[in-house]
């Protein structure tokens, strides 16, 4: 990781901790062939899919098609909410919309913020991918649509 990165993010950390804040944020499951693109950004050491915050004025799938082209280069076609789940977790109260996407052209460019990115097979998936993740990509390959829940 980048070390100008990460003591940028451990100092959000800290900021987020007086703070209190709340945020809106979205991840986006892009699926292919049994397999689901996840992302490393430079400032955390787990796999993610691809996403981020909202930006004022913005709507949950606009967040979404912005945030997957920003981090993997993918446009997003058909769109479907598998649902919304809550993180309270270093005093912040975030709120995440995770959309599916069957249907995404990627070229894999990205910004500054991923250091990397990969396709792996849904049920093989890399031991450091972050828990939230985890249980979206479980609940996903079961077939389940619990539709709201813990991040």
């Amino acid at each position: 990781m980048n070390p100008l990165h990460r003591f940028g993010y451990m100092s959000l950390r800290a900021w987020w901790w007086i703070t209190r804040p709340q945020s809106a944020g979205v991840r986006v499951l892009i699926e292919r062939d049994g397999r689901v693109l996840l992302v490393k950004h430079t400032y955390r050491p787990d796999w993610h899919m691809p996403g981020g915050g909202c930006d004022r004025g913005e709507s949950l799938e606009q967040a979404a098609r912005r945030e997957a082209q920003e981090e993997a280069g993918a446009t997003l076609g058909a769109v479907e909410l598998l649902g919304v789940y809550s993180n309270f977790w270093n005093r912040r109260t975030d709120h995440v919309a995770v959309f599916i996407c069957r249907d995404a052209q990627v070229s894999g460019e990205h910004d500054w913020e991923i250091a990397e990115l990969e396709w792996f097979p849904l049920d093989h998936l890399p031991a450091a991918t972050s828990p939230g993740t985890s249980r979206r990509l479980a609940e996903y390959r079961a077939g389940e649509r619990p539709g709201f829940g813990r991040w």
